[in-house]
Formats: C-alpha cells, structure tokens, sequence
C-alpha cells in the first residue's frame, strides 16, 4: 500500500511501523527510546506524529503504529512541534546539563530558563532502553527503582548485582550516555562492579569480561564461538580472510 509523509508518497507492508517506514524514505522523525534492536517502548514520546485517516486527525507514536491502510502523516505539523517542545521541557527538567537533551531543546525552541529545576548530575531520562537491553541478555542485573521524582534506573539496593555480567550492553543503547563504564587496567567497572577483561588473542586488546564469554559458551553454538577469543574488529578481519580462502579455493 502507498501512504503519504510530509507530502512524500511512501510504499508501506501492512503492520509495518510507521517510524521504520518514515526511516527507509530519509524522512527524520526525532527519536531518545527507540533502537531498531529493542523495539516497542514508546517511553520518550518525541516520535509522535499526527495521522490523517477517512477524514479525521490524531496523534500517534510513530515507533508503535503499525499501518493498516492508507494515511496521510505529518511530521512536523505546528501541533507536533508544540508537543514535541513541551516533551523537551520536562526532559530539560530533569537532565539540565545532558548534551543530548539541549541539543534537542535548541532545535525546537526550548528557553533555559524554564521554572523546572533539576539534579545537574542526573543524565538518565528513564526511557527504559538499558532495562530491556538487560532482560534480552536474559540477566535481569538492573531495573527501575522507587516512585515519582525519586524514580530511577539501579541494580537491587545499589548494591552490586550478582547476575551482572559487565557486558555494558544497557550503556551501549543509552541515548544520553547515563550508564558510567570505566575501563583501567584490564578491569573494567560498570554498575559499582569490577569486571576482569580478556585479552583479544590477535591484537592484545582488552574486549570482553570473563562472565561475559561463560554467558556466550552457554547460549552460543560450536560453530558461533569459533571465534571466541577475538575482538570484533580481529574477528572481521580473520572471517573476511577465510571467505576470501574459500572462494580462491572454489
């Protein structure tokens, strides 16, 4: 089916998200929560975008609206950015130095004077990204913690968690780089937790942490940990070569 964005007529599959088909036809729509390898939270809200349907317009999520017929979307419609500013506001709010946040705030608008006041230390905006990047990995070593403005992102009683594997997954998908790892001496620390690292066995440096690779040799095939030992970048190199051998070979 053909939809329209921003005047652009866009080639849509049934049930796809809007937000994926708007990114495939170079249209920008402003995204914190969204990864396209953890999908579906919806938590930022700065993806709204306003639909027209038979007639009639609302304001939708565009990385939880998954297209059924043919509409027409506005991405950046005087009601959007409105939305989109006082969304920016309250995220200024709570994270008044975050680089990100006022970025963002200076593309639509937003004054630094607002009458909100908020911890200049605090970066995590609470999208929830690290948390469900956390359960895929199948650790559960954080979660959010506490109520209203005391709410945050934590590992039980701030304490070091146990099931905490130091694979900084969850401050790899952080968009505002909330979630402080550190790395010295071969000891990388993450969540109030030091983590000893591995060694890459071509080029020396550090990559993973030892509980890092047991998970691996416990959820990936033979032939997946064939490699183990490698850091991404040695690992590139050493397969490239292979399939260049195989194909010489064939």
């Amino acid at each position: 089916m053909k939809i329209i964005i921003d005047g652009i007529e866009c080639e849509a599959q049934s049930g796809e998200m809007l937000l994926q088909i708007a990114k495939r036809n170079g249209i920008f729509i402003p995204t914190l929560c969204h990864s396209d390898a953890l999908p579906g939270l919806g938590s930022c809200r700065l993806c709204i975008v306003e639909i027209e349907e038979k007639g009639h317009k609302r304001i939708v999520a565009s990385c939880l609206y998954p297209v059924r017929s043919e509409i027409v979307v506005y991405t950046h419609s005087e009601k959007i950015n409105f939305m989109r500013k006082n969304l920016l506001m309250l995220l200024y709010a709570r994270a008044p130095l975050d680089d990100t946040i006022n970025k963002l705030r200076k593309e639509y608008g937003v004054a630094d004077d607002i009458r909100f006041s908020g911890d200049p230390d605090e970066h995590c905006i609470l999208c929830g990204l690290c948390v469900k990047a956390c359960e895929e990995m199948g650790s559960f070593a954080i979660s959010t913690v506490m109520r209203g403005v005391t709410k945050k992102v934590s590992t039980p009683y701030d304490e070091p968690s146990a099931p905490c594997i130091g694979c900084a997954s969850c401050a790899h998908v952080c968009p505002t780089d909330a979630i402080k790892v550190t790395e010295k001496n071969g000891i990388r620390t993450i969540w109030n937790k030091d983590f000893q690292l591995v060694k890459c066995e071509r080029c020396g440096k550090p990559f993973a942490t030892e509980e890092q690779l047991e998970y691996n040799r416990n959820k990936l095939s033979e032939k997946e940990l064939e490699y183990e030992y490698f850091c991404e970048g040695c690992k590139k190199v050493l397969i490239s070569g292979k399939l260049k051998e195989i194909y010489r070979d064939a």
